[in-house]
């Protein structure tokens, strides 16, 4: 029979002080003016030191979800047959899958809306399938194209582009659940916009939260939509607080595979090209988010996601290596109950419980094979290697920090992804890319920032970060 076999869990986390004067003090996790992620592990602070520390003087924003989840809270039905939805990002990983899904079970879900990017030739097969009736493509000039490739599909969608098309796609008057599969800062106005209009959210972009949490979430709760996570460790996280009583969260255990390197030693990983960051054991994602998995940066930006999306503390949010995938996340109850969620990797499940919640649809054993726990073997879980993962405590920092570091962590971190890719600086350079920005950031925090103040911010990461890259990650930086 299968083994359960439970190492250890990460319990450590960095801790910030509040000020005298209502300003952060980084003192003992960021020393000597720098936003140094090691300084850290050096230190190895307890959840038990750090207890309680509040690192912003503003208060937070309302979670997506207060530690649970009850079905009094779904959207009642109004419309007729198969739920209208939008998609954003429909040619990308977590569009094509979302189609899938709407293709196998034509009769809960239909398509109204797309937008994608520059990938005409999908674009065109997705319109022929769905027969959505708008469209929007990143550029205008590819209009004439689009229109060609589908000149034979009654009927004819209306196609838009730009920014301003896309955002109409995220409000499309039908829609009654918009996914938002784009990456990037990119997807923050879209779904903002769908959320004035109306719309439930099924959330694959992670800069909705981690820059615009702050944002986003008090926006939600004035339009009483639902924000549902369509990653699988926030899906775990989700599928686990269903009835669970009001306070009845006591900790969020957020699972990773370690990625690409988790088996090398940590003095191997200064040779390391993109080509062996992108081979992922377990998952087939874009080679972003593959490198993240890598650093374990997606992990650390997970956590300030649990954060925002049921309200836990940093405190009470660890980090467990746990190399099969199978245990998607778990969470401790106030009982000391552990609730988890299992399944084969598979990201279609996390996607189709956003469009179908609170209902369970029933599958197909062909298409989602059933877990065999027999087939399965042995789980482990380890903690978490601190020098080889030092995003984890830049992450935990930027966090507690709060307001425009996050989204200026998750900038910063995109373009030294992108010039890691491009061979352009070495991969033990991107943490220190993203150290530099971080602590030049702290110069200009906004605690509760504007949706303009947090594109800014962004903006303003990526070009600093691009100037620490090309400078040399290692020497100083004058802007």
């Amino acid at each position: 029979m299968a083994a359960l076999t439970l190492h250890s869990t990460f319990t450590a986390t960095p801790s910030l002080k509040a000020s005298n004067d209502g300003g952060l003090s980084f003192k003992d996790t960021i020393l000597q003016g720098s936003f140094r992620s090691q300084d850290v592990a050096r230190i190895g602070k307890s959840r038990a030191a750090v207890k309680g520390v509040s690192c912003s003087s503003a208060s937070p924003p309302p979670p997506a979800w207060p530690g649970r989840a009850t079905v009094e809270g779904a959207r009642k039905k109004t419309w007729e047959g198969a739920k209208p939805i939008s998609l954003i990002g429909s040619t990308g990983s977590i569009g094509t899958q979302t189609l899938d899904i709407a293709a196998e079970h034509p009769e809960k879900f239909k398509v109204v809306a797309l937008a994608a990017g520059s990938n005409i030739t999908l674009l065109a097969e997705q319109i022929r399938t769905f027969k959505p009736s708008l469209v929007a493509i990143r550029n205008g000039e590819s209009a004439d194209e689009l229109k060609s490739a589908i000149k034979d599909v009654q009927p004819q969608p209306e196609i838009v582009f730009g920014d301003e098309g896309i955002i109409e796609v995220a409000r499309h008057p039908e829609a009654v659940t918009v996914v938002t599969g784009i990456v990037g800062c990119a997807g923050l106005k879209p779904t903002v916009a769908a959320i004035e209009a109306g719309k439930d959210i099924a959330l694959a972009n992670k800069e909705t939260l981690i820059a615009g949490g702050p944002y986003v979430l008090p926006l939600a709760q004035k339009h009483g939509i639902k924000i549902l996570p369509a990653d699988s460790e926030h899906s775990a996280i989700f599928q686990c607080i269903q009835g669970l009583p009001e306070g009845g969260l006591r900790r969020i255990i957020l699972t990773a595979s370690g990625g690409a390197f988790r088996d090398w030693p940590v003095e191997k990983l200064k040779d390391v090209r993109p080509a062996d960051a992108l081979k992922h054991p377990n998952w087939s994602m874009g080679k972003k988010i593959t490198v993240d998995s890598a650093t374990l940066m997606n992990k650390g930006l997970e956590v300030i996601e649990a954060h925002y999306l049921f309200g836990a503390s940093y405190d009470d949010i660890d980090i467990v290596i746990h190399p099969q995938s199978i245990v998607h996340s778990m969470i401790e109850t106030q009982d000391s109950s552990i609730l988890a969620q299992l399944g084969w990797p598979d990201m279609r499940l996390p996607i189709l419980y956003t469009l179908s919640w609170p209902e369970r649809i029933a599958c197909s054993d062909i298409t989602w094979p059933r877990l065999d726990f027999v087939k399965m073997g042995s789980l482990t879980f380890t903690a978490p290697d601190r020098a080889k993962y030092p995003s984890m405590d830049l992450s935990y920092a930027a966090g507690r920090a709060g307001g425009t570091m996050t989204g200026v962590l998750s900038a910063a971190n995109e373009k030294a992804v992108e010039y890691f890719l491009d061979e352009r600086i070495g991969y033990f350079d991107i943490i220190k890319v993203i150290e530099k920005t971080c602590d030049k950031h702290r110069q200009e925090l906004v605690s509760r920032p504007s949706l303009e103040e947090i594109v800014h911010y962004d903006q303003w990461a990526r070009v600093y970060a691009a100037k620490i890259a090309e400078a040399s990650p290692s020497a100083p930086v004058t802007v």
